[in-house]
């Protein structure tokens, strides 16, 4: 049995929204409601009747300029912005919700350790134990600037920056001690003195007296969930995470990923059960075989479409960090003629983009899949659950992250109403939800 979640890849953002695009009728109002709470209750709601162990929403903040120096490319079609905050979107998910956890972003770079704790610690109290924090350093210099720095911090000092960060947030989460609560009405004391503590932290990047203002939440550490291939992002989920996202294009690699991250696990004094890695894939689900092979087959092709390769363009200057302009270059310009040594963004994406590239031209690079892959996970619903349950028994990993290629209701109901009931029926996910929040639930298998 293997877990699954479900990756909001654009944030609250705006979602599928071209009428005339890739998801035609199916996009609704999104070009217009994108900013209300009722797509992504109805994604939640129906998330949680299919089974899956939480919902982890991407975030960025800023609007992105560096590609052709301009905002142009970003705001005509809505890459990575506009984008609302995702923190309020949490109560009002699990307020409609009994089940399924809320996985929101939160940058070290951009919520200093205090408020994080004490926002999450809250979020904890309002959702019954039901939240989670994605862990990222932020990618682009763009996002710093808008915090007050003048670039970013060089990618391995982020995530020296990152476990810093999560150090102070932990520690601020357990200063009060259990039974410091009295709540005693009758004797009139709300709570031990003596049990609450300062941490007095003094570090390289913060400095915070403590202790947390509020009372420990049910599950008083929130659950970590972090991304990344780098050494570094592989290091930090050792260390501190609960739930991992990777990104594998092939059981094999998915195995070897896994025998990685349980060599760290058990280094860091940690069994590799503690975190549960979930695969990203973006499955194509449809009435039969063919059907799901032709729309498969209709995105490879579209991505040749000169805005299609413009767009991948744009993805790759902002997964630079803003450092390589993408636009400059010819696209029939060699690969080997690309200067890559300014990346400072995702530099295992960047590096993953261009593996196994000599010969090529950026005009190809920029036609290829630059995230992840949808794993063959193409087909009906009996057939990729029988290809998930292959690569989980070959990968030996904990499950799926899985992704829409543009978030509508229709893409929703080809998982929660196709493919769930088929896993569901195999023994595959869980029937129902055994625990009450969402570490419990993370461990329960």
């Amino acid at each position: 049995m293997f877990h699954l979640g479900y990756f909001l890849g654009t944030g609250f953002g705006i979602q599928a929204w071209k009428a005339n695009g890739a998801h035609g009728p199916w996009v609704g109002d999104n070009v217009h409601d994108w900013m209300k709470p009722d797509l992504y209750v109805d994604l939640a709601r129906s998330l949680e009747r299919a089974g899956f162990d939480y919902i982890l929403i991407e975030d960025t903040s800023m609007i992105e300029d560096t590609y052709g120096g301009s905002m142009e490319m970003t705001l005509k079609h809505g890459l990575f912005a506009p984008k609302n905050d995702p923190m309020p979107l949490v109560p009002l998910i699990t307020q409609q919700t009994r089940h399924i956890g809320v996985v929101p972003t939160v940058s070290t770079i951009q919520y200093p350790p205090f408020i994080a704790a004490r926002l999450f610690t809250t979020l904890d109290h309002i959702s019954d134990g039901r939240v989670g924090m994605n862990v990222v350093t932020s990618v682009t210099d763009r996002v710093a600037q808008n915090f007050g720095f003048d670039k970013h911090l060089d990618h391995d000092e982020r995530y020296t920056m990152a476990e810093e960060w999560i150090t102070v947030v932990r520690l601020l989460q357990e200063s009060w001690e259990e039974g410091a609560v009295v709540a005693d009405d009758v004797a009139g004391v709300y709570a031990d003195s003596s049990k609450v503590h300062p941490i007095h932290f003094r570090g390289k990047y913060f400095a915070c007296r403590g202790p947390l203002n509020t009372i420990p939440g049910p599950q008083t550490r929130t659950p970590i969930a972090s991304a990344g291939s780098s050494d570094q992002g592989r290091s930090l989920a050792a260390r501190s995470g609960d739930t991992m996202v990777s990104i594998a294009k092939t059981a094999a690699d998915m195995k070897a990923y896994r025998q990685d991250m349980d060599k760290r696990m058990i280094a860091n004094g940690r069994q590799p059960e503690d975190i549960k890695l979930l695969f990203l894939a973006t499955p194509v689900v449809a009435g039969t075989d063919e059907e799901a092979r032709a729309i498969a087959d209709e995105r490879i092709a579209a991505r040749s479409a000169p805005g299609a390769i413009e767009a991948n363009l744009w993805m790759m200057t902002y997964v630079s960090g803003g450092r390589v302009d993408f636009s400059r270059y010819d696209l029939d310009t060699p690969v080997e003629e690309i200067d890559l040594t300014g990346v400072n963004g995702e530099k295992s994406s960047v590096e993953a983009i261009f593996k196994n590239s000599a010969g090529k031209t950026l005009r190809e690079i920029a036609c290829g899949n630059l995230h992840g892959s949808d794993l063959d996970l193409v087909g009906s619903p009996e057939t990729v659950a029988s290809k998930m349950a292959e690569a989980m028994e070959e990968a030996g990993g904990d499950g799926f992250l899985l992704a829409a290629a543009g978030l509508t209701r229709t893409s929703i109901a080809a998982l929660a109403d196709g493919l769930a009931p088929v896993l569901r029926r195999r023994g595959l996910i869980r029937d129902g939800y055994s625990g009450r929040t969402l570490r419990d639930n993370l461990l329960a298998f």
